[in-house]
């Protein structure tokens, strides 16, 4: 059941999603951390 020809046209668009997840979780971690380093007070 597995199609070998949509499996290959649709795995880049995958890819390409991942790799958005990927950076925009990144970007809200950084942004948490330099919020924390500039908000903190000690």
């Amino acid at each position: 059941m597995l199609h070998l020809t949509s499996w290959m046209t649709t795995l880049p668009m995958m890819l390409i999603g991942m790799v958005g997840i990927i950076l925009v979780i990144g970007i809200i971690v950084l942004a948490v951390m330099l919020l924390n380093r500039l908000t903190s007070r000690k």
